[in-house]
């Protein structure tokens, strides 16, 4: 390790490790406000079910180096523009979360639902107050996975110029030169674990009624 070059270069680290943090967690916000509407549908649609989350788990098998090349020609932006990773990561995140929801609904327990029948509730009222509650710890078991997915998957965009902490890894393997892929590894290590326990953390505060979750 060069610590006088990881000096030197700081403040370019420090930039790259913002944009690598925004690029991780916006995807994962839109796709989480768009998976809670389906998965809420696909848990109520019966036969239409498999079909949506089959289709969710399709989307999660392209590669996402193909993503960040063909989105432009889709999008008509330009091959460095960070709007194709958002919109690359956004697909991936929603596919994961979509499940996680439909899940996250299905362990709410009948009687429950009866019970906030019989108080009155009505559909989207029950989904709000009752439902999504209760489905906190499984969706936010989903969404630690998409978060830390979500930062490996972004350093991939390095190989097609956009700015984030993968560019220390092709920048180390051009020049030979380990101190920027080890600092790019620790960095995105440290990131992806500050984020899993914040949404463990908001999970926790969501649900004061889980074991442990006073404590905290």
């Amino acid at each position: 390790m060069k610590l006088d070059w990881l000096y030197r270069e700081s403040g370019r680290i420090f930039e790259l490790f913002i944009w690598h943090l925004g690029l991780s967690v916006i995807p994962v916000v839109i796709g989480l406000l768009l998976a809670l509407p389906l998965g809420w549908i696909a848990q109520r649609s019966g036969l239409f079910r498999s079909t949506l989350l089959g289709a969710a788990g399709l989307l999660y098998t392209i590669p996402s180096l193909a993503l960040f090349v063909l989105l432009p020609l889709v999008l008509g932006t330009r091959i460095l523009d960070p709007l194709n990773v958002v919109v690359a990561l956004t697909i991936y995140a929603l596919a994961l979360l979509v499940r996680t929801v439909n899940d996250g609904l299905d362990s709410v327990s009948p009687d429950v639902l009866q019970a906030a029948n019989a108080m009155g509730y009505r559909r989207v009222a029950r989904l709000l107050v009752v439902e999504l509650p209760l489905a906190v710890p499984v969706i936010a078991a989903g969404l630690r996975v998409a978060v830390v997915s979500n930062v490996s998957i972004v350093s991939v965009a390095a190989l097609v110029g956009t700015p984030q902490l993968g560019l220390l890894f092709t920048q180390g393997l051009q020049l030979q030169f380990l101190t920027p892929i080890i600092a790019g590894i620790v960095l995105c290590v440290v990131l992806a674990a500050v984020l899993d326990g914040l949404v463990l953390f908001i999970a926790h505060r969501l649900t004061p009624w889980q074991p442990g979750s006073a404590e905290r």
